[in-house]
């Protein structure tokens, strides 16, 4: 097969969908790999790094888009990037269907396979294809490192001739991988941390790496878990129940980490503006969420907004971007794993509708949106 790897062109995104030591695996097991001349760049890895890796480098984006049987990307195509695949091309990336729907009908109208590896099912078959888990560890380490630089104090206490230095106190809202990081990495830093999620399953998680859990409802709390391990969005008393107890601990908190997400909908509020009121100033809270509405009220994608009593409000814009290397890497080993799903041994395409993930992740094939949560749309022309 003839693999094609573009650089990317969306706002702030450095990442690339394949790395030099994936690109010797694919080339090692018998296929071509085409990247587009400074694909890696962003995430520090030279075309001569590709070539080395026994990769090709094209000219420019048409010209790796073209040639490829496979393209993989990391973010969804521009138009102009959709017109350049060639019709039976497999397209495999995070597409964002859940966002985009309306994408999904575009692909089907240029002709081709589309793969949306944001649908992996959370399987044990699937955990090295799983794209939100590697990212999102990711994620929750970086923006706590965010969180900490913004903070105007040091994290862990420091004990001096000149005295002695409070630890900091972090909450981390929501629990899932990025959550769990975010505490680990704080708790590393020397924090004293607490945790909250709307998930039962979360508790003993955020025990287990050494964090106080804020149970608000442990009963309700129970029946906050979906059978993928996804957290339902919250009934509105449990959630009011949830400010008020959320609220009265903000009071001595000095940083909150927000991760909370539910897939294909806008991000549930967990902070409002009169809970921002009760913190102390020179607090900060990073909001992982904000590019899904937010989980803070007020906060502003890719800004840092000061409350009037004083509390910074930070929200990176495609925080996985930040650590473009490590999260290239992962992103490709996610892509390598998912390859072997749909290459058979004879090195051709070998795509089996009735696997699971196949399922789950297939958005289109031979013009026709086959996932049954898209369906209903009907296709429509590249140019569209």
């Amino acid at each position: 097969m003839k693999i094609s790897v573009p650089k990317e062109r969306r706002p702030h995104e450095r990442r690339v969908a394949a790395s030099p030591d994936t690109v010797k695996r694919l080339v090692g097991m018998g296929h071509e790999l085409v990247i587009e001349a400074g694909a890696g760049a962003g995430a520090s890895f030279t075309d001569d790094a590709y070539v080395s890796a026994g990769g090709s480098i094209a000219r420019d984006a048409e010209t790796a888009l073209g040639a490829g049987d496979i393209v993989l990307k990391v973010q969804r195509p521009l138009p102009d990037e959709l017109r350049a695949i060639r019709r039976g091309s497999v397209l495999v990336g995070m597409l964002a269907p859940l966002q985009q729907p309306e994408d999904v009908r575009l692909y089907a109208g240029a002709g081709i396979t589309a793969f949306a590896m944001e649908l992996v099912p959370r399987i044990t078959r699937a955990q090295a294809m799983d794209v939100l888990s590697s990212q999102a560890n990711l994620a929750g380490y970086r923006i706590t490192l965010e969180a900490a630089t913004t903070f105007g104090r040091a994290l862990p206490m420091m004990m001096t001739a000149a005295g002695t230095i409070p630890p900091a106190r972090a909450l981390v809202m929501g629990a899932g991988v990025a959550g769990l990081q975010a505490i680990a990495t704080a708790r590393r830093l020397g924090a004293i941390v607490a945790a909250t999620d709307v998930r039962f399953a979360a508790k003993e998680q955020v025990e287990s790496l050494g964090a106080s859990f804020l149970a608000v409802d442990l009963e309700a709390m129970k029946a906050m878990e979906t059978a993928g391990g996804y957290a339902k969005e919250m009934g509105e008393d449990f959630a009011r129940r949830q400010r008020d107890h959320v609220r009265e601990a903000l009071k001595k908190i000095d940083i909150v980490i927000c991760t909370a997400l539910v897939p294909g909908r806008r991000a549930p509020v967990l902070i409002a503006a009169d809970m921002l009121a009760v913190m102390r100033p020179g607090s900060v809270v990073a909001d992982l969420a904000v590019e899904q509405g937010g989980n803070v009220e007020g906060s502003v994608p890719g800004e840092t907004v000061i409350t009037p009593g004083g509390v910074a409000i930070i929200g990176p814009i495609n925080v996985p971007s930040h650590i473009a290397v490590d999260a290239s890497q992962l992103y490709a080993r996610n892509l390598v794993a998912f390859l072997g799903l749909i290459i058979d041994k004879e090195k051709r395409l070998g795509i089996d509708p009735a696997d699971d993930i196949i399922k789950a992740t297939l958005l289109t094939r031979d013009g026709a949106v086959v996932h049954p949560q898209f369906a209903a749309a009907p296709a429509a022309a590249a140019g569209d």
